[in-house]
């Protein structure tokens, strides 16, 4: 079939399926949005009252707790989102609908008034919930099973999101930190609503994925979801629930960005450039800069691995993405020995941190996304995705627990605990990798490029 004979639904952009770049700018306006938000939450809990852009006047401690429960819950309500898109709605469905209570929290926010700081923080919660497991299930489905691609295609839409990401951190950042935390919120909300209406405008591209299947007119799909799991497909859960394990163990480590690592460059760090001081929301950019430029490398590193047959499984690089982690936060050690002996720490600490963290993060974010997807039994795909991203929420509020511990042990203590865990327990899960991939029966096994054997096979014809 030639591209010109393609349905929309089948056409391709740069060798993956176009309705990857729908999914992939709406969920870059998504995170702009979150991370915008996330960007601003703890400086503005912890800023006084009295400042010339006053805050609410919290304890570092107090802010921190919050900071854990509304990263937690996020994505835990990612579990309610994923069983609504497969019990009612579909993920096309809930995506909009989790759109639009974004578009709703993110300007309740903009009101100067302590009640619409936690309304708008629930309908985030809920919108969120909603979105994030079905866009990302959305994504494993635009691939073929076995197709090598699916996870190049993640790694492309991790990109998306970190470019969100990265702007947000800049743009709402600078708007929240210096012009006015509301106007920062309110900012995120409006960029949002770009997000649900090129969403809505790429449909014609998603015409085969995220449709409810309990009213499929496959019947492959209508016999998938009456039959009960078989042996192979509860294995496959089992590996999954384990590899969440790691993942609890990572964004516990990870999100201290958000937290006490922002904290951090704010009160402890020379921020001064050249005369100037650099905006402590700036930092939160670095691990989305550092994504975007090395992203598709990393993703092409590991595809090459794979093709020679050398160990590339979703279970390794998230092992490998562990201890990168791990690694990161040594840097954030010297840095607080360094504020401790002489009363401030460099930035070039904070920059090396989240480089490491973002090596870490793409051997492990984006493939464990399109590790789901390969595992996952079709009619729990989002319920499935939605346990993933609970897990995330639980290592988010494991990540506000030891933020907060640092009033009582100090940065160093917390610093060099994390690292040293996160080496230990990516040396315990090694042992057992072997064991844990005889369990996918073989899902990662005979991966193919399908754009490249499509177009061989078209040749040949």
């Amino acid at each position: 079939m030639s591209d010109i004979a393609k349905l929309p639904h089948q056409k391709e952009l740069f060798g993956h399926p176009v309705g990857l770049y729908v999914l992939f700018f709406t969920e870059m306006w998504e995170r702009f949005s979150y991370y915008g938000m996330r960007a601003l939450l703890v400086l503005y809990l912890t800023s006084k009252t009295t400042d010339l852009n006053p805050g609410i006047g919290w304890s570092q401690s107090d802010a921190l707790s919050l900071y854990g429960w509304y990263t937690a819950l996020v994505y835990i309500m990612s579990i309610p989102g994923g069983i609504l898109a497969d019990k009612f709605l579909g993920q096309k469905k809930s995506v909009i609908l989790g759109a639009i209570l974004l578009v709703i929290g993110h300007s309740i926010l903009a009101i100067e008034a302590m009640f619409a700081f936690y309304t708008g923080l629930v309908f985030i919660i809920l919108g969120v919930g909603c979105l994030k497991p079905n866009i990302s299930t959305m994504v494993g489905s635009l691939y073929k099973k076995g197709d090598l691609r699916r996870d190049k295609g993640f790694t492309i839409f991790y990109i998306g999101i970190n470019i969100g990401a990265f702007l947000s951190g800049i743009v709402v950042g600078y708007i929240g930190e210096v012009h006015g935390w509301h106007y920062g919120f309110g900012l995120a909300g409006i960029l949002m609503i770009l997000g649900l209406i090129q969403f809505i405008s790429g449909q014609k591209y998603l015409v085969h994925v995220g449709n409810y299947l309990g009213k499929s007119d496959n019947v492959e799909d209508q016999e998938a979801y009456k039959r009960p799991l078989n042996r192979v497909e509860k294995d496959r859960i089992i590996v999954l629930l384990t590899s969440f394990l790691l993942i609890i163990a990572f964004f516990a480590a990870f999100e201290q960005a958000g937290g006490l690592m922002n904290i951090y460059a704010r009160e402890k760090t020379d921020r001064i450039l050249l005369g100037w001081q650099v905006p402590a929301t700036w930092f939160q950019s670095l691990n989305s800069f550092f994504i975007i430029t090395l992203g598709i490398g990393i993703a092409a590193f590991w595809a090459k691995r794979k093709l020679r047959g050398t160990e590339a499984s979703s279970l390794y690089k998230m092992i490998i993405g562990l201890g990168a982690v791990g690694i990161g936060f040594l840097f954030m050690s010297a840095a607080a020995s360094e504020y401790d002996n002489v009363g401030s720490s460099a930035m070039y600490w904070l920059v090396l941190a989240y480089l490491f963290h973002t090596i870490g993060e793409l051997c492990l974010s984006p493939v464990s996304l399109s590790f789901v997807t390969k595992l996952a039994p079709a009619k729990y795909a989002s319920i499935m995705m939605g346990i993933y991203f609970a897990t995330t929420g639980l290592g988010n509020k494991a990540a506000g627990l030891l933020g907060e511990s640092s009033t009582i042990f100090g940065e160093f203590k917390v610093f060099t605990g994390i690292a040293i865990f996160c080496m230990v327990f990516t040396i315990l899960v090694f042992i057992f990798l072997k064991k844990l991939k005889v369990l996918t029966h073989g899902a990662e096994d005979n991966e193919v490029d399908f754009s490249t054997k499509e177009k061989f096979e078209l040749a040949e014809n």
